[in-house]
Formats: structure tokens, C-alpha cells, sequence
């Protein structure tokens, strides 16, 4: 398999609203109306939300390659980039997202494994992450890479108040 992971500058910012928009949508799309779906985009998405986030010295990017193709991305969060206050000593997972036409080798794992390894070379005691209730499978994924549920919190698709799983795994 031809992987890599690349650590996702300013400079890519094009390519990271491309891939945020295609993955975010074609994950969710089919559980959520039109509306709701074009808001949330529109909001977290857009050039100037994602410049910010690319800016913030607590936030990280990490695009994962197949076969020279932007195939996914990895964002992760330390100290006050968290979008829940969980402490110095926690890394979050906020958004791991694959391509759908690529998904099923493995490069969600190596994303995961990924921010494994930063919270480790940052001396984290937890890593932690919120997951829709409803996305069966990637709550089947994080537990079977370790983590446990510990909590909820809401997340607002457009008008639309979900719930979001809180999944923690410590070190």
C-alpha cells in the first residue's frame, strides 16, 4: 500500500475545505436534511473558519495519502483548542475522515494511530474524541482501538440538536 501522512499547512487550505466538504458530506449526508447539511458546511468550512483553525499553535492537521491522492484527514486538539474542557492532559480527536471510495484500507487506522503517537510525544495521559450516537461504525471502530464511553454532548447539525458520544482511551 502506498500511504503516507503529511502534517497540513496554510498554504493547503483549498485542499483541506475540498476534503472536509466531500468527507463530512458523504458521511452525513444521508442522516440529515439538505438544509441542515448546507448550514453546517457553510459554518465550519468555510476559508476563514478553517484559516483560524489551521493558525491555532493547539490545533493540527494531517492529510493521509493513497497513492499520491489527498485520501483523508486528521485534526486534533490540545489546551484550550478542545472543544470540551478536558485539561492539559488530554488530546481530542476532532474530525478523522476518509474518503469513501477509500475507506476500508486501513487509513483510518493510520490516522488514528497518528494521534496516538502525538499525544504520546506530548506526554498525554487520555485521548479523547465525540462521536455521533448514531454512527454505528465508528463507535465500533474506537471501541475496538480502546476507547470507552464516558460522557455525551450535543452538537447542533444546522438547527438540528444531536448527540455526540464522548469516547475516552488512557495511556
Amino acid at each position: 500500500m502506498t500511504m503516507n501522512i503529511q502534517e497540513c499547512k496554510l498554504e493547503d487550505l483549498f485542499i483541506l475545505q475540498k476534503i472536509s466538504y466531500e468527507t463530512f458530506n458523504d458521511t452525513f449526508k444521508d442522516q440529515n436534511s439538505p438544509e441542515n447539511m448546507k448550514a453546517y458546511l457553510e459554518k465550519a468550512f468555510n476559508l476563514k473558519q478553517l484559516e483560524k483553525e489551521l493558525s491555532d499553535p493547539s490545533s493540527q492537521f494531517y492529510f493521509v495519502y493513497f497513492h499520491n491522492e489527498v485520501a483523508g484527514y486528521l485534526k486534533v486538539n490540545t489546551d484550550d483548542a478542545q472543544s470540551e474542557e478536558m485539561g492539559d492532559e488530554s488530546l481530542e480527536i476532532e474530525r478523522i475522515y476518509i474518503k469513501n471510495k477509500l475507506q476500508k484500507h486501513g487509513l483510518g487506522k493510520n490516522l488514528f494511530n497518528k494521534a496516538i503517537e502525538l499525544a504520546k510525544e506530548q506526554n498525554k495521559k487520555k485521548i479523547w474524541l465525540g462521536v455521533w450516537e448514531k454512527n454505528e461504525n465508528a463507535i465500533a471502530f474506537y471501541k475496538k482501538m480502546g476507547f470507552v464511553q464516558t460522557g455525551a454532548h450535543s452538537f447542533y447539525m444546522g438547527d438540528e440538536k444531536q448527540t455526540d458520544f464522548i469516547m475516552t482511551k488512557t495511556f
